[in-house]
């Protein structure tokens, strides 16, 4: 690492580096101790580094924070358990992997059910520690992995679902897939610990280093007019370019992120940067080039501040930009028109170009399970079972059934609306909405999110009633702490949580996903909530120009201040 200082600020922040570090240089390239720990019977957990290297495995150590208390009466430990996140670049799974994750989801984990997250994956919740080998075990039978989904990596790379020009799918996707290979650590501790893979004696990261990456990292290839996964929330965006159908290149984004700390005016969410267009050719070489500058001048002093979005305003976006140009031995091209309309997803039948259907079905919060009167993770497996094309998870949380041919439309449909999955009647608003998991399973929710949501937007809807606005809808995500996991620094109405039962209302994020809203109120609780938004809907049917969305009103009324530079505007 260097030592030089830009003009800007210092390319390395000297100091003395988080412990994070620390771990990762004695991990024996992310192997630990985890392999003792499996097998220790006194804990259900994993103790020491093994509870933060385990996340570069794909798993997060969790309990059931429900039943914590109790359990603490009783002088027992917390119920440990992890989930796994799965590693599908682009989302895509077949019938024959489906059917192996919900047998695993419904025979070994706590609560039975698959979650569908904004990272365009699965996860499961619950595992217990004897069944934790057996989960990687299964999924490498059927070719799925967790490498990488979470710690100090680049994570699943995303990629548009169900474009407009879906001819472009196809090439989108293989370019996803390429480059999440290409990031991928290369140290074999994955198959070593847990697919009995033969021990290898030493390790080379050639891209990500031997200390790995500074912080998490997030990387996506989007389709325009698409937004669908919300590019401004990841490091890394390759924005796809066609002529005259044809794939010829992408458009750079670096430097996204949502996440921030309540009180730490130091931390903020951030728009990406667009650096230019380059030619398919040099896309694996540009991927690399940003994440080896993120590795190397990234914050180790200060985790809070050492995502790439903090990179890119200490050392400044040209510096930046020319040393990705530099590594890459490329110079950027003006960056290509493109517009992003909106990101939500095409729900119901699309035709795509080859003739085939896709049936894009609505899956609140992403969660999978067979809930009373709406058995919604039974009907998935029974159209896996009968499904000739493949499923495709989306980056906001729903499903869609792709592939399907005309003679086969009738009964995919049938047994959508057979098993609850296909709704005529699910409002606009509903569609729009998201949380992350927080309460009971996530060990950093201050509020709850997914638990929260459905009610909070059946009172939303009756709002909508109230000033006859039912085909309408605004876009509202809640997180249950500042993290971003449910991208709620996107959204026109963002609730964040902050304790139990009191959230931060920002306000003013666009349909295209390309602004940051701006804090409202601060530390409301449910019944504030519901009242500020009734408000702010009558000022908006009485005030907007046609066609407004909530939004844009706020902002062009000032009600809330246009964020336009995060890192002097956010916490103005």
């Amino acid at each position: 690492m260097t030592t030089t200082n830009d003009q800007n600020g210092p390319l390395v922040v000297e100091g003395k580096l988080a412990d994070n570090e620390r771990l990762k240089r004695e991990s024996n390239f992310l192997r630990g101790t985890i392999e003792q720990d499996l097998s220790d019977p006194v804990t259900g957990g994993f103790t020491a580094d093994n509870f933060q290297l385990i996340r570069f495995h794909g798993m997060y150590q969790q309990d059931d924070r429900d039943i914590r208390g109790e359990r603490t009466k009783q002088k027992l430990e917390p119920l440990h358990n992890v989930m796994l996140r799965a590693r599908m670049p682009g989302g895509i799974i077949t019938p024959k992997q489906w059917l192996a994750i919900d047998k695993f989801a419904a025979d070994k984990t706590m609560y039975g059910s698959i979650r569908l997250t904004t990272r365009q994956t699965f996860q499961f919740h619950g595992v217990l520690k004897p069944n934790i080998k057996l989960m990687h075990q299964t999924l490498n039978s059927i070719g799925i992995d967790s490498i990488a989904t979470a710690g100090d990596v680049n994570r699943n790379v995303l990629c548009t679902t169900n474009p407009v020009e879906s001819e472009l799918h196809l090439e989108a996707y293989e370019w996803a897939k390429k480059i999440s290979e290409h990031l991928l650590p290369k140290t074999k501790a994955y198959a070593e610990i847990w697919l009995n893979g033969e021990k290898a004696e030493s390790t080379e990261e050639p891209i990500l280093g031997s200390n790995y990456l500074p912080r998490k990292f997030k990387t996506t290839v989007v389709i325009p007019p698409q937004n669908d996964v919300d590019v401004h929330a990841n490091d890394l965006n390759f924005v796809a370019i066609a002529d005259n159908g044809k794939l010829v290149g992408f458009n750079v984004l670096v430097g996204g992120g949502l996440a921030m700390t309540h009180g730490d005016k130091s931390t903020y969410p951030r728009r990406a940067d667009d650096f230019g267009f380059v030619p398919l050719a040099n896309v694996l070489d540009v991927a690399a080039a940003v994440v080896t500058t993120q590795r190397d001048w990234g914050n180790r002093v200060n985790r809070k501040n050492a995502k790439t979005k903090y990179t890119l305003d200490r050392v400044g976006i040209d510096t930046f930009k020319a040393e990705v140009e530099k590594r890459a031995g490329i110079a950027f091209e003006e960056s290509r028109p493109y517009e992003f309309t909106d990101r939500g997803d095409r729900l119901g039948w699309v035709e795509g170009f080859d003739g085939k259907h896709h049936l894009a079905l609505f899956i609140e919060n992403g969660r999978l399970l067979d809930f009373p009167n709406k058995p919604l993770k039974t009907g998935v497996a029974e159209i896996a079972k009968v499904h000739k094309g493949d499923f495709r998870m989306t980056a906001n949380q729903n499903l869609i059934i792709a592939g399907v041919a005309e003679e086969d439309k009738a009964q995919i449909e049938q047994l959508a609306r057979e098993y609850g999955l296909l709704d005529d009647g699910v409002s606009e608003q509903r569609k729009n909405s998201m949380a992350c998991v927080a309460f009971p399973t996530c060990p950093l929710a201050m509020a709850e999110a997914e638990r929260y949501l459905p009610g909070l937007v059946t009172d939303v809807e009756k709002i909508f009633e109230k000033y006859y606005m039912q085909d309408e809808s605004i876009i509202l995500r809640v997180t249950g702490c500042p993290n971003g996991c449910g991208r709620a620094m996107l959204a026109e109405i963002g609730l964040v949580g902050k304790g139990p039962g009191k959230y931060n209302m920002y306000l003013g994020g666009n349909l295209a996903g390309t602004r940051i809203p701006a804090l409202f109120k601060e530390n409301i609780d449910e019944k504030t909530i519901l009242k500020e938004i009734d408000g702010l809907v009558a000022h908006w049917v009485s005030g907007r120009r046609e066609g407004e969305a909530f939004g844009d009103y706020v902002v062009r009324k000032e009600i809330v201040r246009e964020i336009k530079v995060s890192k002097r505007d956010f916490h103005d």
